[in-house]
């Protein structure tokens, strides 16, 4: 199917990687339902891509039953084809330092979100001739990561939704693609991660950069990408050799709490 046939419903379009991503599908020809939580930021998104790529904008709380429904419907009524679940939400702190209501909201924001629309969406998308869901996680969706506890566990499991899911719609014209950023430049990560990942000399990648790398995993269908090197490396050793990465971490522990107390 040629890219720039596509219908997309992009969530968490107004962020750093969203305001990039919608930018890059829109030169690549496809056309967009751009919903996030904020009226103004998607009008002024809206305002910045040209009209013949957008379908609709539509405002959403995706920790809102009521708001995925009407989400899924508007989605559908319009004919998409193709959904990028991006909307997500991390917080740097240790464990014993987040709020109970923190905890709540990223598992919702960030895993039964994208799996409540995909139910509600996976009727419409099979009986399109090439349907397609695309979930960002992280390459924290496969490395435990100190001070990024409920982040990591969310982020495990949209992976493991989203290979189970992979498997289930195998009969059906449906793509499933992972996505897994390393650290990118936006204002998601706090002054303390920007500090963190300076002290440890973490490479950080621009929104503009890892959208162009999930407008490639869609052309080229690519079951699962992971950006950065050597956080590709480390994905594979933690898979296979766990306990190296666990040293690896451990040196590093008394840095990651120095900086993490500070948030």
């Amino acid at each position: 199917m040629p890219l720039n046939q596509r219908v997309i419903l992009l969530t968490g379009a107004t962020g750093g990687i969203g305001q990039a991503l919608a930018l890059a599908l829109a030169d690549a020809g496809h056309t967009l339902i751009l919903s996030a939580r904020s009226g103004d930021k998607l009008q002024q998104l809206a305002d910045n891509l040209p009209a013949q790529s957008i379908v609709t904008t539509a405002l959403a709380d995706l920790t809102l039953p009521a708001d995925l429904d009407n989400l899924a419907q508007t989605a559908a009524q319009k004919g998409i084809d193709t959904l990028i679940n991006l909307s997500g939400a991390n917080q740097f702190a240790l464990l014993e330092n987040t709020e109970a209501a923190t905890l709540t909201n990223m598992v919702q924001l960030n895993l039964l979100a994208p799996m409540q629309l995909t139910r509600l969406l996976l009727p419409h998308l099979s009986k399109k001739p090439h349907g397609m869901i695309v979930n960002v996680g992280s390459v924290f969706g496969t490395i435990g990561h100190p001070a990024y506890t409920a982040y990591c566990a969310s982020k495990f499991g949209l992976r493991g939704f989203t290979e189970a899911l992979r498997r289930e719609v195998k009969n059906k014209p449906i793509d499933v693609i992972y996505f897994a950023p390393r650290t990118t430049s936006t204002a998601m990560n706090s002054a303390a991660a920007n500090q963190l990942n300076t002290a440890l000399g973490n490479a950080s990648d621009t929104p503009e950069y890892v959208a162009q790398r999930i407008l490639k995993s869609i052309e080229q269908k690519s079951k699962s990408t992971y950006l950065g090197w050597p956080e590709r490396l480390f994905v594979r050793v933690n898979q296979i050799m766990p306990g190296v990465v666990d040293r690896a971490l451990e040196k590093k522990l008394a840095t990651i709490e120095k900086f993490a107390r500070t948030t």
